[in-house]
């Protein structure tokens, strides 16, 4: 019997494939993938001819029998991956990682890409503790989540997009205080990555202002840590 291995893929840079993760994928039985056309792109670009199958979160469900057989029957290992990042953070693998332990399949974690650590160590924010949040809910229980941070002193990190952005910043700003020290991370591992720094306030009046484009990770300062005190009514911007 095979097992399965996580393999995380770059979120930005070719180079964010790790030489263990790339050996990995060429050695593979067989490659479950959240697009197969995009991930077909990166195997190309890797130089590995493998075989994909489709794994995401529509067939999710109905598809881990089929990989549990998969890799049973494999004397390897079967991948997952996802179009960019770790498998399973706010993106399909966790049923199928429990369906794999419950069947006595062994499940290897692979180190490597993902935007949240980047951004927290990046924020210049407190991030010795930290909850990472996922997405917010687009309706229902939105502010109810974000009621729920209020009192949480460990730092905060969620992931957002560009057409909420704006948004999500004001309503953290109103429910914490509009002088919570946050930072947006901006395309991570990609050209045009960009850190803005602020408050929660600052930060809401910019986007609100500055039409935005990429993915986002927002990282909020716990609720013990002091709040940063602006020298500017803008925010800080800086570009690596």
């Amino acid at each position: 019997m095979g097992k399965l291995l996580l393999i995380p893929t770059p979120i930005g840079n070719l180079g964010d494939i790790t030489v263990r993760g790339k050996e990995a994928l060429a050695e593979a039985d067989c490659i479950y993938a959240e697009d197969t056309r995009t991930s077909r792109k990166l195997l190309n670009l890797l130089g590995i001819q493998g075989t994909l199958r489709s794994f995401h979160m529509h067939n999710e469900h109905d598809t881990v029998d089929q990989v549990i057989a998969s890799i049973q029957s494999s004397q390897g290992h079967v991948a997952l991956i996802s179009d960019a990042g770790t498998p399973g953070i706010s993106d399909p693998g966790f049923l199928l990682v429990r369906a794999c332990i419950e069947a006595g399949i062994q499940v290897e974690s692979l180190p490597g890409a993902t935007a949240i650590i980047p951004a927290l160590v990046g924020s210049g924010i407190p991030c010795d503790r930290f909850v990472f949040e996922g997405f917010l809910p687009v309706k229902k229980g939105r502010k109810k989540r974000i009621e729920s941070w209020v009192g949480e002193m460990r730092t905060l990190a969620f992931y957002e997009s560009p057409h909420r952005i704006a948004k999500s910043l004001k309503e953290c700003a109103e429910a914490m205080g509009p002088d919570r020290e946050a930072c947006v991370a901006r395309e991570i591992s990609k050209l045009f990555e960009t850190f803005h720094r602020g408050t929660l306030a600052e930060l809401a009046e910019h986007f609100s202002q500055h039409k935005a484009k990429g993915e986002m990770v927002v990282v909020i300062a716990g609720a013990r840590a002091k709040a940063k005190t602006s020298k500017s009514s803008s925010t800080q911007e800086t570009r690596t």
